[in-house]
């Protein structure tokens, strides 16, 4: 008895090792669940998916002075449809250069999709596709 409570004192052993049972979890892989690495990948991932709030707003603008109010929209991450027939042509082009602008230092993107129509969208909205501007009755 007394050699146990040296035994048990240099090194001792429990007792409660046959109650305890090792647990079994399963484990699932959920992609959606993973997170990215780095952030390259945490962009890449942005781009593919779209949140169900996104807006598309149109603009007729009718100075160039409106071409703000399109930017601001665009920094809050909105499609923006833009269609420059009321605009002289001058001022047209100068609300041209200055959304692709916008839209470039956004990593957006910027389509002519009619005559004097154009798409501007932010980084996490995107276009596939394309608008041929060729008329097929010439």
């Amino acid at each position: 008895m007394a050699f146990d409570k040296l035994k048990n004192f240099i090194a001792p052993v429990e007792d409660d090792d046959t109650d305890f049972e090792e647990e079994e979890t399963e484990v699932t892989y959920r992609p959606s669940e993973t997170k990215p690495v780095s952030a390259y990948e945490a962009k890449k991932t942005k781009v593919n998916t779209i949140p169900s709030d996104t807006q598309m707003v149109l603009f007729e603008p009718r100075s160039f002075e409106e071409a703000e109010e399109i930017a601001r929209h665009l920094k809050q991450k909105r499609a923006c449809v833009v269609n420059l027939h009321k605009l002289p042509r001058d001022f047209a082009q100068r609300t041209i250069d200055f959304l692709t602008g916008v839209v470039f230092a956004l990593d957006g993107a910027i389509q002519k999709i009619g005559h004097n129509v154009i798409l501007c969208t932010p980084q996490n909205i995107p276009v596939s596709g394309g608008i041929s501007m060729d008329s097929e009755d010439d």
